[in-house]
């Protein structure tokens, strides 16, 4: 088993992240508008989902006026 050596782990870790390629300012603002986005028609859906199946449950059972 080889020993920790700190300074070259480092080092490693510096050569790596080099090689990452980062997103411009304006990827990353039009990815998180389309996250937004997203989020707000899964939830709209979910809502309407649940509005249904709720009544139609209701209506099965005998619950409903």
């Amino acid at each position: 088993m080889s020993k920790f050596n700190p300074f070259e782990f480092v080092q490693e870790v510096r050569q790596e992240v080099s090689k990452v390629t980062w997103p411009t300012w304006k990827e990353v603002w039009i990815t998180t508008l389309m996250v937004l986005v997203m989020v707000a028609l899964a939830s709209v859906f979910f809502l309407i989902t649940d509005q249904v199946l709720g009544r139609v449950v209701n209506w099965v059972l005998g619950l409903g006026a």
